[in-house]
């Protein structure tokens, strides 16, 4: 087991590495000029503009400014941001983040302590009624766009009723709509493959053995059926975890909620490459150790892959 989590810790660094290195290149290829975006609409001279591109050191070969930026994040220093002067990067992306965790802590919760009961519940009473409106609904909340759903909850309950504020996070009723949109598609998806696990373990001679010996239909379900059931799920809980951000975004700039998705939206359109850079590094960071605890969990849970 200490092997194999040091390979995949190996192999995690190289990713990052990897990613970083894109990421740098495709954000020095990107169009637009951020020191013209600096300088706004104010007259400067071309003497002026290469004196702020040396400060910043955007005048240097690629090479030499990735070897810079690695270096320091290396550090643990992100620099600073060239639109917010003055403003540290790790200060913007840790108050973006506390507020993106939040939320997505928050909305997953939710998700599971629901989806994974409907989904086993859906396929122990397969072809009834519970069974076929769950999975209607799932379909529903998969195949629907979450910033439809948003734009739709905003104009009933914000705009039509009045009940909860349409944008922002001053309060804790402006946490229940980007919450109730960010956990139906997430509750959709897990409650499908859970349904689609359970009942795939509930075919299996185990199960048709424990029954045989006497055993209680609710000790076979919880002990035999559930358990073998949630490793998929625990696989896929990984990797909706590590990619959640990409339904943030939406969310986020939607509902203008003051996340890592918003930051990184504004980032790109203001051209604030280093913050785009430092949050695509942590998120990178999310989907490596999240990789890792899952496949740890999962040789936890079946005894078979630690013995593999």
């Amino acid at each position: 087991m200490l092997t194999y989590l040091i390979q995949r810790l190996l192999q995690g660094i190289l990713v990052i590495f990897l990613v970083s290195l894109l990421t740098f290149i495709v954000m020095q290829l990107a169009p637009g000029d951020p020191i013209r975006l600096l300088v706004g609409e104010a007259y400067v001279t071309p003497e002026q503009l290469d004196l702020i591109r040396a400060k910043w050191g955007l005048d240097d070969p690629w090479y030499v400014q990735y070897w810079t930026w690695i270096s320091n994040l290396a550090r643990g220093d992100l620099g600073t941001s060239i639109i917010r002067q003055g403003v540290p990067i790790s200060e913007m992306v840790s108050e973006a983040a506390s507020m993106t965790i939040r939320l997505n802590i928050m909305s997953f919760s939710i998700a599971l302590c629901i989806a994974i009961p409907v989904g086993v519940f859906a396929a122990i009473r397969r072809y009834s009624w519970f069974d076929y409106g769950s999975m209607l609904g799932s379909t529903l909340g998969v195949a629907v766009p979450n910033y439809w759903i948003g734009l739709m909850a905003i104009v009933i309950f914000s705009v039509q009723l009045g009940w909860l504020p349409p944008y922002g996070a001053d309060s804790w009723r402006a946490y229940i709509l980007p919450v109730f949109v960010l956990a139906i598609e997430e509750m959709a998806a897990l409650a499908r493959l859970t349904r689609g696990a359970t009942i795939e373990v509930m075919s299996q001679d185990f199960v048709t053995t424990s029954r045989a010996k006497g055993l209680m239909e609710r000790a076979v379900i919880f002990r035999h059926i559930v358990r073998n059931a949630l490793l998929p799920v625990i696989t896929i809980i990984g990797y909706r975890v590590a990619f959640i951000l990409s339904g943030t975004i939406v969310v986020e700039t939607v509902f203008a909620w003051p996340g890592l998705g918003r930051l990184f939206y504004n980032s790109i359109q203001s051209h604030d490459f280093q913050v785009v850079q430092a949050i695509v590094i942590l998120l990178t960071v999310i989907v490596v150790v999240v990789n890792i605890l899952t496949d740890l969990t999962y040789a936890i849970i079946d005894p078979r892959v630690r013995v593999r």
